[in-house]
Parts: structure tokens; C-alpha cells; sequence
């Protein structure tokens, strides 16, 4: 190999390494999401409202085992950091409204107020986000607080998940 090829490749191999990509540093996307929606209480939602907090959107269905297990744990998290700039909000993407009802009525049944977090059905006339299309339920978007992409994760959250959202609420 020259020196005019192996001073090429060295550097390209560096430019490689100290991207975001490789060297593991979380990127975040310049996207801005949002979200526009009514709550199961009938309280008008927006992500603007949020403005300035770490956001957990997390799109579950009623009847998904890995959904109910993951909200357990958020809600958790939740009680924990609300005080932190910190909002869980969860979107049903059921196709009936009943089966939103129901766990509503589940939820308000079996948690204090101070634990229920914000819930709007996606599938309601009027809602509008642009989350795109959720083939894997659950699937959850931790936000910045500009609202901007931190991580997605489309199944449950993994352990690893944990560590990055505490971490970006410093």
C-alpha cells in the first residue's frame, strides 16, 4: 500500500470511529414530534403541553401481555420522576374505543389519581401525531425535552432503556 492510500484509508477509518453511529453515542434526530389528541377523561392533549419535559409516548393495546407489563414498570418510573420534568403518556392504538374503556376503567379502579398518567386513543376522530405507523406493539419514544427523538424501542424496554431514560432527565 502507498503512502497516498494508507493516509486515505486511516482517515476515513477515523472519521468512521468518532461518528455517533459506531462510537455508541445516542443521536438525536432533528425531528420534532407531536401529538394532538383527547385524553379518556375528555381533556384536549398536546405534546406542546409538555414543552420542556423528558416525554415517554409509549403505544400499547389493551389486551398485549409485554404492554401491561411494560406500563406497570412506567408507571413506576413515573410516581418516581413526575416531579423531574418527566411525563408518561400513552397512546391505545386498539381499534375499538370499548377496549380503551376498559382498561380505563380498570386502571381507575386499581391506581390512586396520583399514579394514572395521560392516555388518549389514537384511532379517535380528531387525533393527530406524527409517530408514524406502530407495527409493534408495545412501542415507545423517549423525547427530549424539544421533543425531538432520544430512542425508540419497538418492543419492551430493556434493561439498557432504563439507564438512557434516567440519563436524559439530567
Amino acid at each position: 500500500m502507498n503512502r497516498r492510500d494508507f493516509i486515505q484509508l486511516t482517515s476515513i477509518a477515523g472519521l468512521m470511529l468518532s461518528s455517533p453511529i459506531v462510537s455508541g453515542q445516542p443521536k438525536i434526530e432533528s425531528l420534532k414530534y407531536t401529538l394532538h389528541g383527547t385524553d379518556i377523561t375528555g381533556k384536549i392533549i398536546d405534546l406542546k403541553d409538555f414543552a420542556g419535559r423528558t416525554v415517554l409516548v409509549s403505544f400499547f393495546t389493551f389486551d398485549c401481555e409485554l404492554c401491561s407489563h411494560d406500563l406497570k414498570l412506567m408507571r413506576e418510573f413515573y410516581v418516581s420522576n413526575s416531579k423531574k420534568k418527566f411525563v408518561l403518556l400513552g397512546v391505545n392504538i386498539d381499534q375499538n374505543k370499548k377496549d380503551l374503556d376498559e382498561y380505563n376503567d380498570i386502571t381507575t379502579h386499581a391506581y390512586p389519581k396520583d399514579q394514572r398518567f395521560p392516555t388518549v386513543w389514537r384511532n379517535a376522530s380528531g387525533h393527530k401525531d406524527n409517530f408514524g405507523n406502530i407495527v409493534t406493539q408495545p412501542t415507545h419514544f423517549v423525547l427530549n425535552p424539544q421533543h425531538q427523538l432520544v430512542f425508540k424501542r419497538e418492543g419492551t424496554f430493556q434493561p439498557g432503556d432504563w439507564d438512557k431514560l434516567w440519563l436524559s432527565l439530567e
